[in-house]
This record gives C-alpha cells, sequence and structure tokens, in this order.
C-alpha cells in the first residue's frame, strides 16, 4: 500500500526544478511537518493512513505550494549561477592576461576571443549584482522578476565565451613555444565552461517554470 505523505512529497518534488540540496531541504521541512501531524492525529485514535491523507490535505495541493517553493528555488538557482560566474570569469581573464605577458603568439589568438573575454568580464560584473540582489539587499528590496532569467543568459553568454577561449587557446598551444601554460589556461577555461553552462541551463530552466505560474 502507498504512502499518502510519500506520494505527496514525490509529486511535490518532482515539480520543482533548482538546487538539489536547497530542494532536498525543503523537501525534508515539509516531510517533517507531515510527519508531526501524523503523529498528532494518530495518537488521538485516527489510522495511519487516514491521518496521513487528513494532513496531506490540510498542507496543501502540490499545485498551490509549487509556485511559491519554485519562486524561492529560483532566486537560490540564479545565485548558483551568479557565483559560478563570478568565481570562475575572472580566474580566466587572469589566464588571458598572463598569456599576453608569458608568450607574444597570445596576440596571434582570434581577436573574436579576446572580445569574448569581455563579455565575461561584463557577466562577473552582472553575478555580483545579482549576488548583492538576491542577498543582503533583498532585506530592504524585492527580487526583480527578470533578474533570474538575466544572470542565467549572461551566464550562458560567458560559458560561450569560455568556449571559444578554450579552442583558442588549444590552438595556440599546439602551435606556440609556451604550451604549457598555454595548456593550463586552456584547461582551467574548459572547466569554467562546464561549470557556468551547466548551472545557467539550470537557471533559465527554473526562470521558465516562474514565468509559466
Amino acid at each position: 500500500m502507498s504512502d499518502p505523505v510519500e506520494d505527496y512529497l514525490s509529486s511535490l518534488a518532482a515539480a520543482l526544478q533548482g538546487p538539489k540540496r536547497t530542494k532536498a531541504r525543503m523537501v525534508a521541512e515539509a516531510r517533517g511537518d507531515l510527519n508531526d501531524a501524523v503523529s498528532e492525529r494518530t495518537r488521538a485514535g485516527l489510522s495511519y493512513e487516514h491521518a496521513a491523507e487528513q494532513a496531506v490535505r490540510e498542507f496543501g495541493t502540490a499545485a498551490e505550494l509549487v509556485g511559491s517553493w519554485q519562486r524561492e528555488l529560483t532566486i537560490a538557482q540564479a545565485r548558483h549561477t551568479a557565483r559560478a560566474v563570478a568565481l570562475t570569469v575572472p580566474f580566466v581573464i587572469v589566464c588571458w592576461t598572463l598569456l599576453q605577458r608569458a608568450d607574444d603568439s597570445f596576440w596571434h589568438l582570434p581577436r573574436a576571443a579576446q572580445h569574448l573575454a569581455i563579455v565575461s568580464a561584463a557577466a562577473a560584473v552582472l553575478a555580483a549584482v545579482t549576488l548583492a540582489a538576491t542577498g543582503t539587499l533583498s532585506r530592504w528590496f524585492p527580487t526583480p522578476d527578470r533578474l533570474p532569467l538575466t544572470i542565467a543568459w549572461a551566464g550562458t553568454a560567458a560559458s560561450m565565451s569560455m568556449a571559444i577561449a578554450t579552442l583558442a587557446l588549444a590552438l595556440s598551444a599546439a602551435l606556440g613555444t609556451d604550451w604549457v601554460l598555454l595548456t593550463f589556461a586552456c584547461v582551467l577555461a574548459a572547466a569554467s565552461h562546464a561549470l557556468v553552462a551547466g548551472s545557467a541551463r539550470s537557471c533559465r530552466r527554473c526562470a521558465r517554470l516562474i514565468t509559466d505560474l
């Protein structure tokens, strides 16, 4: 026989998108509240099944909770993406600077890749703004509705510039003399791309969900 509480929590978790730890914490808190409600009713003489059904019914339908919970998860995902951008982009920019000083062949890289490094820098600035707007400033000002989608696309743009930079650095490593430093920068850019691209993709998905609510 299925458990009404676990069935309810499973449907709720399936409807939510966002950082795994945050979602797991929210579902665990809901499980704790429901278990307390069920225990209170069983002590009053109800069977577990009836107590669980009653507790779930009074807790609210999954559809009713998804709206507010998804907004919280979307903000959490936006912060996750902003942190990923803020932490990785500066390292990539430092690599470009080091390469500029270490090897003249750096300037043989496509100009487009150098311009895309500026895009990454702009995304890092926006990431810092996002962290502030969803952190300390959120105590006094509401988080703009479009901010999660904005940082999602900024992260996407930054990840694309990292991908192009990775290809350019790989080519330079193959043709240049200081291939050790170039290879290190290439690996760092590739890892940064993977981290930011995945987080930005999840952020876009979350932002679309709250738009549809």
